[in-house]
């Protein structure tokens, strides 16, 4: 197969396999990028697989940086773009079921392409578009099947996170695991315990974000890969009944989270943890745990003028983008523009802060000072009072009057 009219951005990295070819040596575009070319999918970085040592690819290149050399990958600065080029190598045994515990590098391509993990990725191309296809990729990504190269026995033994990545493929492109592949990531799906949780939450989030991912849901659940990913053991069920929604895209992992633990049915309590277990990042857990709160409170009736000052307008987008998953309109044009016109959007934009409170009232400061500011932000919010200096003022006087008595 030889493919017409490539990418930009093979055509751009051409003149380094030109460079590397002429010194004697083969190279070739391979991963994904030649996949999702073939696919008519939008490409971003491109990898190159060669012949040449990591010292010789050195020697062609003027502006290189070893980012990973031991394992043959040298990144080299060309023009306004870089690029990693790494050498064809084998892989010795894996004691961990993550990392080789030898890397041996050759000069065969198909040595090289055969230690991939899916016959999908496992295609190399030339720069003139022509296409090397030793495992039958092309018939797979014809049929739309993701089948491990060769046995997906050693294929997962050599690193357990490929069957992640293969159910990640199924929900970004839809394709099936053929039954040796399946009944392999069934039998090894132990080995997940293995991988550090980072890694696997990447592949997770990936698939909770794929097109396809009610069908990767249902593998996910098919091959028992859920029992070693924390927390969900418990919820095949629940993983279940979230492949059931609507088949509608997810843009953010925040709105992926949410979902899920909805789906989950978690206490509010229970929330932090989990995505603690997930090693979710601070940012990322405040914001889910704020959507969370507020899509308890969205899916038993509209926003209330408090909510929507309290939630703000990141929340706000977050929890109407979930709803239509459980059958609610998704509102956010309409409640957005409630929110913009909250007389306040944050206790700074009171007319009065505490200063003006201590000059007005002859009174120490103490705990009433944050309690009135709390008391008029919530006032002003909710329109009882407007948001102005002379009216606050009195209002706060009038609350400490009452407190006195």
């Amino acid at each position: 197969m030889k493919l017409n009219n490539l990418p930009e951005a093979f055509t751009q990295a051409a003149p380094l396999l030109r460079k590397i070819e002429e010194a004697g040596f083969e190279a070739y575009f391979v991963g994904g990028s030649v996949r999702d070319t073939i696919l008519n999918q939008p490409i971003h970085d491109v990898d190159i697989a060669t012949s040449a040592f990591p010292a010789e690819v050195k020697a062609l290149f003027p502006r290189t940086i070893d980012i990973g050399i031991e394992h043959g990958t040298v990144l080299v600065l060309w023009e306004q773009g870089q690029y990693e080029i790494t050498t064809f190598r084998t892989e010795a045994t894996y004691q961990d079921f993550r990392r080789p515990d030898k890397v041996d590098f050759v000069r065969s391509l198909q040595e090289d392409l055969k230690r991939r993990d899916f016959t999908i990725n496992a295609l190399a191309l030339q720069k003139d578009g022509q296409v090397i296809d030793l495992f039958d990729g092309l018939a797979d990504l014809k049929n739309q099947v993701l089948r491990a190269v060769g046995n997906p026995q050693e294929r997962f033994h050599e690193d357990a996170l490929r069957m992640m990545r293969g159910l990640r493929f199924v929900s970004q492109l839809g394709f099936e695991l053929e039954e040796r592949t399946f009944l392999a990531i069934q039998e090894n799906h132990p080995l997940l315990a293995k991988i550090s949780v980072e890694r696997v939450m990447i592949e997770f989030v990936k698939m909770l974000l794929g097109t396809h991912r009610n069908q990767a849901l249902r593998a996910f659940v098919a091959t028992e890969c859920y029992q070693y990913c924390p927390g969900l053991r418990p919820y095949g069920e629940a993983l279940l009944r979230m492949a059931d929604l609507p088949a509608l895209p997810l843009d953010k992992e925040e709105a992926a989270w949410l979902l899920l633990i909805d789906q989950l049915h978690l206490s509010t309590t229970a929330v932090r943890p989990f995505l603690k277990d997930w090693k979710c990042s601070n940012a990322c857990i405040r914001q889910v745990q704020a959507g969370y709160q507020a899509l308890q409170m969205r899916k038993a009736g509209d926003w209330t003028d408090r909510a929507l000052y309290q939630a703000g307008l990141p929340t706000i987008h977050l929890v109407e983008s979930v709803l239509p998953f459980i059958g609610q309109e998704d509102r956010f044009s309409v409640v957005a523009a409630r929110y913009q016109a909250l007389p306040i959007h944050q206790l700074q934009d009171l007319a009065i802060n505490g200063r003006d409170l201590l000059e007005a009232i002859d009174r120490p400061s103490g705990p009433w000072l944050k309690e009135v500011l709390q008391q008029l932000e919530a006032s002003v919010v909710t329109g009882e009072i407007s948001n102005q200096r002379d009216g606050l003022l009195a209002y706060a006087k009038a609350l400490l009057a009452q407190s006195k008595e």
